[in-house]
């Protein structure tokens, strides 16, 4: 099921890129493709409540682990010029640290968004910046305590980045991304309810693009 909303997500994303911009002619335009990986240094799970049978129930914050980050993204800029917009998808495990009753909870997160992006345009260093929104899918899954659930929710991003070509159509890049979503698990202990937070990262990635 994971999987399904993620690739929907992800072709939806695509055909609202190319629907908005078109398929001008690739001498007006600018089109790119590439990937990353870098490290999710995620802070914690704040305001913790209940939810459903629980509201009202408030928790301690939930400490998050450090994690890989890896994602890939679709990127244009019509005329080469300042103003762009790239889809992306990016994905980490920040797991829940040890709770009291818990030795700890497998969480995994995935954004599937849009960025709209400005640059300097220069032929060898394009310094830029942007924000976006996206979809965050989550999943928790099952310990002795609770159980696995998943949650599709909205969330956003900022980010600042400086890409540097070694060729003509190739370049790497290196990006700091600040992303933020409000979690909800309503069914983590089953017929009680669940509980619900607000999630912080950051994200120091590098990758690698390719411009046509």
């Amino acid at each position: 099921m994971d999987a399904k909303i993620l690739i929907a997500a992800g072709l939806i994303v695509g055909w609202l890129l190319i629907g908005t911009v078109g398929m001008p002619s690739p001498a007006s335009a600018e089109w790119y493709v590439a990937g990353d990986v870098g490290v999710n240094f995620a802070d914690r799970l704040t305001n913790v409540t209940g939810t459903n049978g629980l509201a009202g129930l408030e928790a301690p914050d939930f400490d998050l682990k450090n994690s890989v980050s890896y994602g890939a993204k679709l990127g244009y800029f019509p005329q080469h010029g300042w103003v762009g917009i790239e889809s992306e998808v990016l994905h980490s495990t920040p797991h829940i640290k040890n709770l009291d009753d818990d030795p700890g909870i497998h969480l995994r997160v995935t954004t599937v968004g849009v960025n709209f992006l400005a640059r300097y345009p220069g032929r060898t260093f394009q310094p830029y910046a942007g924000a976006g929104v996206g979809v965050v899918i989550a999943h928790i899954s099952d310990t002795a305590t609770v159980q696995s659930d998943t949650d599709v929710t909205s969330g956003w991003n900022v980010l600042a980045g400086l890409r540097a070509f070694v060729t003509p159509h190739v370049a790497v890049f290196t990006e700091y991304k600040y992303t933020g979503a409000t979690l909800r698990f309503d069914e983590a202990f089953g017929t009680v309810g669940g509980f619900e937070g607000r999630y912080r990262a950051q994200h120091v990635l590098a990758g690698l693009s390719y411009h046509f």
